[in-house]
């Protein structure tokens, strides 16, 4: 007689379980990426923090380096992802970007379908991936589909707590350092992590051990007294409150109520049985935090709110009918089509205006010589193909304007220390062709401005305008 064949072990079986759950999510969590992405591809530029890591990165791929020869307030990572996507494609086009994004929201919701199903079983890990890519959109399309820092922090803080969750702290402190990589705020997922290891000695050492190398390493591949002065100790002008109360609380009102409405089918699940899931409140009130940090509340800060969102709405569906869970997916899912129609629809006036800026400033320049674009659109310069005359790519490191704060603080006296010293070595060694005066009436105008006016008035005779910008050519002297 032959022995009955033995039954898989149950480990085999869970093995083989989780292998056929992850080989039918994952493709349909991609598929809804690519979806909830796609009108991120209908134009070349959604706004001005694209267009200055673009220029950033076409700077250094032709040699500068980061922090000497172009500098900005923010950590290195997503420059040398853009970089390394233009080696890949070319600068002319931000395509490969736009797909390394898709692929970051893809890499959070698998990370927090993986969160949820650990936790609470198949269907609300299900749920997690599919509620957070349908709500990953419920901003204004500027702040949801543009390829900034906010998307590239995601998988970093979405990765730090699934590493935590299963207590691989090396791991974790690692991920807490490539979201702080992407954007100093990225670090505030350290809070929860903290909070699930207890602060216990050997659990917080290992974190350590996990987070500083890339930190260091980082700060080793650029200029280390740049990196920390750039990123952590250069931006306390720009993170102090300043101007008005009422500007500044109309912005965070705002804002949080466009998230209200793309995030409306979680708020009902959201707030039922609270108790119990500690650690996801506090990642909530820390990535709340990282949104208010320097009182500039702009849309793509809240970006940051939605994997804890999504996690505390999934616990709260999970004790609900399955009907409920299936109700809240089609509310989520009615306002995704919503906010992808507005995405697609959404006017381009800016686009335009720096497009035409662009062509000027082509026409009138040849391709080696530098150009100054003085206002707060350096993706003109990435649209014109040409260098700009100084690292400083928009007014508000000189300027200290920031998020257009009815004008207080913005001037020479509240620019980076040294900043307008460097500024004007640079312009004299290399004189700008030609001075494109972007303000429109802003409070960093060049009337304001006694460095720039100087220059202005020494060596620059005024070309015409261009819906409103005010060209100046070099006047050569013999």
């Amino acid at each position: 007689m032959h022995a009955p064949p033995l039954a898989p072990s149950p480990s085999v079986s869970a093995r083989r379980a989780g292998h056929r759950y992850w080989a039918r999510l994952l493709p349909a969590l991609a598929a809804l990426a690519c979806l909830t992405r796609l009108p991120s591809f209908a134009r070349p530029l959604w706004n001005p923090d694209e267009g200055y890591l673009a220029v950033q990165s076409r700077l250094l791929a032709q040699g500068g380096r980061l922090y000497e020869t172009v500098v900005d307030r923010k950590p290195p990572l997503v420059p040398w992802l853009y970089q390394g996507a233009f080696a890949l494609t070319g600068s002319e086009s931000l395509l490969c970007v736009r797909l390394l994004a898709v692929l970051a929201q893809c890499a959070t919701a698998a990370l927090l379908a993986s969160l949820a199903r650990r936790r609470w079983g198949d269907g609300p890990g299900r749920t997690a991936g599919v509620l957070y890519l349908l709500v990953s959109v419920g901003l204004n399309p500027q702040d949801a589909q543009a390829a900034t820092f906010e998307v590239f922090i995601l998988p970093g803080t979405a990765a730090a707590l699934w590493c935590a969750d299963r207590r691989r702290w090396r791991a974790a402190g690692a991920a807490v350092a490539c979201a702080f990589l992407a954007k100093q705020t990225g670090a505030a997922v350290l809070l929860p992590v903290l909070w699930r290891c207890g602060a216990r000695r050997g659990p917080v050492l290992r974190l350590a051990l996990g987070a500083a190398p890339p930190v260091l390493a980082a700060a080793l591949l650029t200029d280390p007294a740049g990196f920390l002065f750039w990123t952590v100790t250069g931006s306390g002008a720009y993170a102090s409150f300043s101007g008005s109360p009422a500007h500044v609380l109309a912005r965070a009102a705002g804002n949080a109520a466009i998230l209200a409405v793309g995030c409306a089918a979680l708020l009902p699940p959201l707030v039922r049985r609270a108790a119990g899931r500690a650690d996801l409140w506090v990642w909530l009130a820390a990535s709340a935090v990282a949104v208010g940090t320097g009182l500039h509340f702009f849309g793509h800060y809240y970006l940051q709110l939605l994997p804890p969102l999504t996690l505390l709405a999934t616990a709260g569906l999970r004790t609900l009918p399955p009907a409920r869970t299936a109700r809240t997916v089609l509310g989520a899912a009615c306002c995704c089509v919503l906010f992808l129609t507005w995405g697609l629809l959404a006017p381009r006036g800016e686009l335009d205006h720096a497009r035409r800026l662009a062509d000027t400033a082509a026409r009138r320049t040849a391709p080696d010589e530098r150009v100054l674009f003085w206002g707060m659109h350096p993706e003109t310069y990435w649209l014109a193909g040409r260098a700009p005359a100084s690292r400083y790519l928009t007014a508000g490191l000189l300027t200290n304007h920031s998020g257009g704060r009815s004008g207080a603080r913005v001037g020479e006296r509240y620019a980076v220390p040294g900043a307008w010293a460097v500024f004007r070595r640079e312009t004299a060694a290399r004189p700008p062709a030609l001075i494109v005066d972007d303000s429109r009436g802003a409070p960093y105008a060049p009337e304001h401005l006694p460095t720039l006016r100087r220059l202005l008035a020494a060596r620059y005779q005024e070309a015409g305008t261009v819906d409103g910008a005010v060209l100046y050519v070099r006047v050569r002297r013999d």
